[in-house]
């Protein structure tokens, strides 16, 4: 058991978190709707937060900026083998330019524990023209 333990502070055999939006392709200010997926791991593990930020890429510069950070506070208890689900809901800013080969956007997750390494997840989408 304890060698589980020191394994998941490591990262290995910790829970997972899998952000699953209901569609792939978003106009500005859209509300953006899914679900965290949180997988335990070989061990229970005490969760902190869920941090979830919309992050834009500028591909022609090399360059990434954070837009907009959403958090979930808890302090649940993960069980080993456990599946638990929670509401995603995010409204998109209305300024959003569309996507293309230059500039490209995504949600970049990280499940926060106790103690142990971070989880992280990320999931892109595609911002199109609105109507």
């Amino acid at each position: 058991m304890i060698l589980r333990k020191y394994m998941s502070i490591l990262g290995i055999g910790s829970a997972q978190i899998d952000l699953i939006l209901n569609k792939e392709e978003f106009s500005p200010g859209e509300c953006v709707k899914g679900y965290f997926l949180i997988k335990g791991g070989v061990i229970e593990q005490q969760l902190k937060r869920i941090d979830c930020d919309l992050v834009a890429a500028d591909l022609s510069a090399g360059s990434e900026g954070v837009l907009e950070t959403a958090n979930i506070l808890t302090s649940k208890q993960i069980q080993a083998d456990e599946q638990n689900r929670i509401d995603f809901v995010f409204r998109l800013p209305l300024n959003l330019t569309e996507s293309n080969e230059e500039r490209s956007y995504f949600f970049n997750t990280r499940l926060v524990f106790d103690e142990g390494v971070i989880s992280k997840d990320q999931d892109f989408i595609t911002v199109v023209k609105g109507d």
